[in-house]
């Protein structure tokens, strides 16, 4: 009985800290009219908050499951949340954008180890046939920080200014920080050691190379539009500010439905069902560049995107797991820090992609571009579903 009081607790924090991470990662989205107006910039600059934070992450994973490796893992949590209400609070008292930016990458290195360590946690303080079920309810946190923190965050902003919006996560994040010295376990086994070679196994391994290139095109498409939605709520479909709060809030509700389903579906055969979620995406994607410039249409076209946007996660980490045990297993925990890092290559390529069509063509060009880069993710894993046929009969897949 000790030992579930403990787990649970522990994934208690784990969730809590998860909340505090995923309520940062797109709190710009909500905030970028006001530090466009803020800061006298374009919505391209300000949508480097998105992008910056993304490329943080991109690099934090891999080098700091490389540095890192050998801490203790309670120490290293501690470490991880103390960052990341560093780079909040440099974020919130920033005096200009550049420093604003700087905030951003601090907190963005913490999110990357995060997301590989408390992973692991999660599976080690529970028994090995609940592993899984211990890593969905860590990443509740990220759910429940789209569905309620990123909105809530964004409506402080609007009342207090945006600079309360970061000071708000950074008080998160010390709940978070207290939450791991209380709760997370001192004694944690030590996974086997991360090597600058497994991160060459992984990349000369042709699947696994094609699954990560999956990830980062397939997921980033949907952030060439989905960086701007806020701008686009407003100036394209004629929202309120007000009304935007409340978009984001049901926007949540619907990634949060999406996750769901779409680890369900992805438990047996991750890439056929994969593959059907990017197509439901790029369709959406196609339908939001017609309808961008109608009130209820375009908004009714923005709740679908959140369906399919976040749909693909389970799916593309399940599967990058599986390729890892299959082709490189001394390198999982590696092959997972390079999948987390390609998914935010996605952001800030999609995000870099949107801002350059925000200024070239326009807000509402922005959705066809996330189209394009989808479609190409799914051409490669039409590849990557032939790759895997020998061995279907007993992947399933």
């Amino acid at each position: 009985m000790s030992k579930k009081v403990n787990a649970t607790w522990t994934l208690l924090a784990l969730a809590i800290s998860a909340f505090a991470i995923g309520s940062t990662e797109f709190i710009s989205v909500g905030l970028m009219p006001l530090l466009v107006a803020n800061f006298h910039i374009t919505l391209a600059q300000a949508g480097l908050t998105v992008s910056v934070y993304a490329l943080g992450i991109m690099v934090g994973a891999p080098v700091m499951t490389l540095l890192t490796g050998r801490m203790n893992r309670h120490r290293l949590m501690l470490l991880i949340m103390s960052l990341f209400i560093i780079g909040n609070l440099l974020a919130a008292l920033a005096p200009t954008f550049t420093v604003l930016l700087v905030g951003r990458v601090v907190a963005a290195v913490a999110h990357g180890i995060f997301m590989t360590v408390a992973s692991v946690i999660a599976a080690d303080v529970v028994a090995p046939e609940k592993r899984a079920s211990a890593i969905a309810v860590m990443f509740t946190g990220l759910t429940v920080a789209t569905v309620t923190g990123v909105p809530l965050g964004t409506m402080i902003g609007q009342l207090g200014g945006w600079r309360w919006s970061f000071i708000f996560i950074s008080a998160i994040g010390v709940i978070g920080l207290l939450a791991n010295y209380w709760l997370v376990p001192r004694n944690l086994p030590l996974p086997a050691p991360a090597t600058a070679r497994g991160i060459g196994r992984i990349l000369t391994d042709p699947q696994l190379l094609l699954a990560l290139l999956v990830t980062a095109l397939g997921y980033g498409g949907t952030f060439v539009a989905y960086t701007y939605l806020s701008p686009l709520l407003e100036n394209a479909m004629g929202w309120s500010a007000s009304a935007v709060v409340v978009i984001l809030v049901v926007y949540g509700l619907m990634v949060a439905l999406g996750n769901t389903l779409g680890g369900r579906w992805a438990n047996q055969r991750p890439l056929v069902a994969l593959f059907k979620m990017f197509v439901g995406l790029l369709i959406t994607l196609l339908v939001l560049t017609v309808t961008a410039h109608s009130h209820w249409l375009g908004l009714f076209t923005v709740l679908a995107m959140g369906i399919f946007a976040f749909m693909n996660v389970p799916g593309l980490q399940l599967y990058i797991v599986q390729l890892a045990e299959q082709h490189t297993p001394q390198d999982i925990t590696m092959a997972s820090a390079l999948n987390i890092s390609a998914f935010n290559i996605g952001i800030a390529l999609g995000s870099g992609i949107g801002g350059q069509v925000t200024t070239s063509l326009g807000l509402t060009w922005t959705p066809l571009f996330g189209a394009l880069m989808v479609l190409v993710s799914l051409g490669l894993l039409a590849g990557l579903i032939w790759l895997a046929r020998p061995v279907a009969v007993n992947s399933k897949d």
